[in-house]
């Protein structure tokens, strides 16, 4: 595909001040220069042009507020002065894969003032003697090349970086959360068996209070009965005697 239909598929429908980061990797540039983009681009902060046959960045438009800029595994061999007049706030620039020889050729990479990161991987200019020194002490300004700092310390990965913090910090909270789960269950558990022996006493409580109140009503139904039984005996004791005495009047 060309690049200039692939530029402008990567917009899907938005305008070229709205994309902050385009991607057209493995497309095709008809003639060897950046085609499809234009100064509208301005607010464009990451630009990857893998593999797209450049062979001179003469057309690049200017993109001031590009900071990252992936050109690995193509034909360029220079002009690189190209990149300080249109991307003056690159900080990171990848040319692995090109066709880069001489110093003199990166040298033109001097007045790119924010760069910290550069990559001339699998370029030929990584064979000559003592070609890391020699690029350090050229851009000073260079933290990293080829992903290794002046003392063959790695460059830091933010992305990578970030997913461990995210690890350990859900390793960390894993335990406490187990932790506190356990003691739940525990708590759960004793408070159950009490839960139980305790509903258990009452309902035997209940029982026995449930016994007593029915002995008490039978007690009291009891007594009522036998008052009821004494009252009628003493009605008909005194019936007996209003009669004897009636037979002796007689």
């Amino acid at each position: 595909m060309e690049m200039k239909k692939r530029i402008s598929l990567e917009l899907r429908n938005r305008t070229p001040v709205e994309v902050a980061e385009l991607v057209v990797d493995n497309c095709r540039s008809s003639d060897g220069e950046v085609e499809g983009l234009s100064d509208d681009f301005k607010e464009l902060e990451f630009l990857s042009m893998v593999n797209v046959g450049l062979t001179s960045l003469a057309k690049l438009p200017a993109l001031p507020k590009l900071r990252k800029l992936e050109l690995s595994d193509n034909s360029i061999s220079g002009g690189l002065e190209t990149l300080s007049e249109k991307c003056a706030n690159l900080t990171y620039l990848n040319l692995s894969g090109n066709k880069i020889k001489e110093l003199s050729t990166v040298e033109a990479l001097q007045n790119l003032k924010n760069l910290k990161s550069l990559d001339l991987f699998n370029c030929e200019i990584t064979t000559l003697e003592e070609y890391r020194e020699s690029i350090f002490e050229l851009l000073p300004q260079v933290m990293y090349l080829d992903g290794f700092d002046a003392e063959d310390n790695e460059a830091p990965d933010s992305e990578a970086d970030d997913d461990d913090e995210d690890e350990d910090g859900e390793e960390g909270a894993g335990p406490l959360g187990d932790y506190d789960d356990d003691d739940d269950d525990d708590e759960g558990s004793e408070g159950g068996e009490v839960g139980l022996s305790y509903l258990t006493k009452e309902g035997i409580q209940d029982e026995d209070d449930d016994d007593d109140y029915v002995e008490e009503e039978e007690e009291e139904a009891g007594a009522v009965v036998a008052g009821v039984h004494g009252e009628k005996r003493k009605r008909e004791a005194a019936d007996e005697g209003e009669d004897d005495d009636d037979d002796d009047d007689d």
